[in-house]
């Protein structure tokens, strides 16, 4: 196994692709601690440690290092699998809702790597960031998500060069649409859900979303010595969608 006593912390854990970077993981024989914002864990984790929190918060974050500091020692990979998504015209985005989607997917990004990366051990240390294809190219309702996922692919090469001389790794995997629960309850809010989700499948080359499965393999890749020599990397997992 790949990830065989390795230990790991995965945030955004409790659903869609977090969850199954979880599964993942731990089929690898990894030693998880996880986080997400539900107050439990699924019934498909029962033997990993598990804190409900908000990583926009500070203090939050620096009892999860110190949880993970006393539960695994050091951390070997971080996997930030969280984040927040709201669709509005720019001109009507209001300050709130740009304040939240930059804080849930940038600036708790850069909390966890400020708390959680002092415990990585040094040489083959390993951080993969979920981003999204919208931090490559822009959508029409997406803007402030698009400079949010744009803006943790800045932050995730910054880091990487900065660690490189510690050897440790920081890469980027930038899913395109997926089918989690967040997307399936959107597609539903839609007057004809079948037919927009056609729409959505046809604007993706290979023809139909990914499934979380295929992320993790792509975040357990970036994670695992295989990659030893990639970091400050962005990995499309969009069917294509960004090479157009």
């Amino acid at each position: 196994m790949r990830l065989q006593n390795v230990n790991a912390v995965i945030t955004g854990a409790s659903s869609g692709i977090g969850q199954a970077v979880a599964s993942r993981f731990r089929r690898e024989g990894a030693n998880l601690l996880l986080t997400g914002r539900r107050p439990d864990l699924p019934e498909d984790h029962p033997e990993d440690l598990y804190l409900a929190g908000d990583l926009n918060d500070e203090t939050f974050v620096s009892e999860l290092a110190a949880r993970a500091a006393d539960h695994l020692g050091d951390v070997g990979v971080v996997v930030l699998c969280h984040g927040l998504q709201r669709s509005s015209p720019l001109e009507e985005t209001t300050y709130d809702d740009a304040r939240d989607v930059l804080h849930s997917n940038l600036l708790s990004t850069f909390l966890v790597m400020k708390h959680l990366m002092p415990l990585a051990p040094g040489p083959g240390a390993s951080m993969v960031c979920v981003s999204s294809r919208l931090g490559m190219v822009g959508m029409p309702n997406q803007t402030l998500y698009s400079a949010a996922k744009g803006g943790l692919i800045a932050l995730a090469r910054g880091a990487a060069v900065e660690w490189a001389p510690r050897n440790i790794r920081v890469n980027v995997v930038a899913p395109g649409l997926t089918v989690t629960p967040v997307i399936e309850a959107s597609f539903q809010r839609r007057p004809d859900p079948a037919a927009y989700r056609r729409t959505r499948e046809d604007s993706i080359p290979l023809g139909r979303l990914a499934t979380p499965e295929e992320v993790a393999d792509a975040v357990l890749f970036l994670a695992c010595p295989e990659s030893s020599y990639i970091t400050g990397a962005v990995l499309p997992v969009d069917g294509g969608y960004t090479a157009f």
